[in-house]
């Protein structure tokens, strides 16, 4: 008789294998729209070549349609990037590395943006930090959602303090902003899948950045108040072979 251990795995194989069919499905269902998609958008492009002069009221009319058209057309493709990103996430092939790295790259993308908008971003990472177990290039995808919630957060300016450390079982990350903050409704239902209090948003940007975390085997926490700023902790382990 197999006992209770061997069940719930059993249990959970059928669940991942059920997951991942609906994900291919979603996934192939996304890139099945997005090709007419792409057909709309570029017809779009041409008409609003060919309507680049208007000269009558009708004319000028017909450009704003077009440009409303070619603005969600835009919108449209973002968002099912996103959710391509989102549904074909699997099975990372991890290796050693470290997280500073990752997060050294992820701020010098940011730091023209950041400086437009008057954000200060302070880097105390943590030299001696221990490796773990990471895929560079999804890592930092995660962290480029969390960089970006952050700044998003901060238009009139402010500071975001970017910090790595080791830990009792492994090391962490806090990106600590000073920006609006979010009341416990946001906080509690930002990672769910498609929720967003910003116009035009995806709502799947930090979903995916937890989904990302979660497949590297660590744990995202956050730590937010109306107009107080946004703390945001990742913690990984650090397997003792590469330690």
């Amino acid at each position: 008789m197999p006992d209770d251990s061997s069940k719930v795995e059993e249990l959970n194989q059928q669940l991942l294998a059920s997951y991942n069919e609906l994900a291919e499905l979603a996934g192939s269902l996304a890139h099945e729209i997005k090709n007419p998609l792409s057909v709309i958008r570029m017809n779009m492009d041409l008409l609003a070549e060919d309507l680049a002069q208007p000269e009558t009221q009708r004319e000028r009319r017909a450009v704003s349609k077009v440009n409303l058209v070619q603005q969600q057309c835009v919108r449209l493709e973002n968002l099912l990037n996103d959710f391509l990103r989102f549904a074909r996430l699997r099975n990372l092939d991890l290796h050693a590395g470290n997280l500073n790295d990752q997060v050294e790259r992820v701020l010098d993308l940011f730091e023209p943006q950041a400086d437009e908008l008057g954000v200060e971003i302070i880097r105390l990472v943590d030299a001696d930090l221990p490796s773990i177990l990471l895929e560079p290039q999804t890592m930092q995808a995660a962290l480029v959602n969390l960089v970006k919630n952050s700044l998003e957060a901060m238009p009139d300016g402010g500071t975001l303090t970017v910090r790595t450390r080791a830990t009792r079982f492994g090391i962490a990350l806090d990106l600590i902003d000073t920006g609006c903050g979010m009341d416990e409704k946001t906080a509690m239902n930002m990672f769910d899948a498609f929720y967003s209090t910003k116009n035009g948003g995806s709502g799947l940007g930090l979903p995916t950045a937890r989904k990302i975390i979660e497949a590297h085997g660590g744990r995202i926490d956050v730590q937010s108040a109306l107009n107080r700023g946004t703390k945001f902790t990742l913690e990984f382990p650090t397997p003792k072979r590469i330690g």
